[in-house]
């Protein structure tokens, strides 16, 4: 973007925010976007925890 059309999207979005008077959000990003954790991440997380206690409760019923 140009210069000067970036500074005309940032005055325009400034300007839809006047019209709110106190009601303006904290943050412009959406919050989808603002997990702490991906959902990748959690899955392997969730697989390893299952998974071992899983495993736990096989070997200790072999051993009984």
């Amino acid at each position: 973007m140009a210069p000067k059309q970036r500074m005309r999207v940032a005055n325009e979005k400034a300007s839809k925010n006047i019209t709110l008077r106190g009601n303006v959000p904290k943050s412009t990003k959406n919050k989808e976007d603002q997990y702490p954790v991906g959902p990748w991440l959690l899955a392997l997380f969730l697989f390893v925890v299952c998974g071992s206690a899983i495993f736990q409760i096989i070997q200790s019923i072999r051993i009984a």
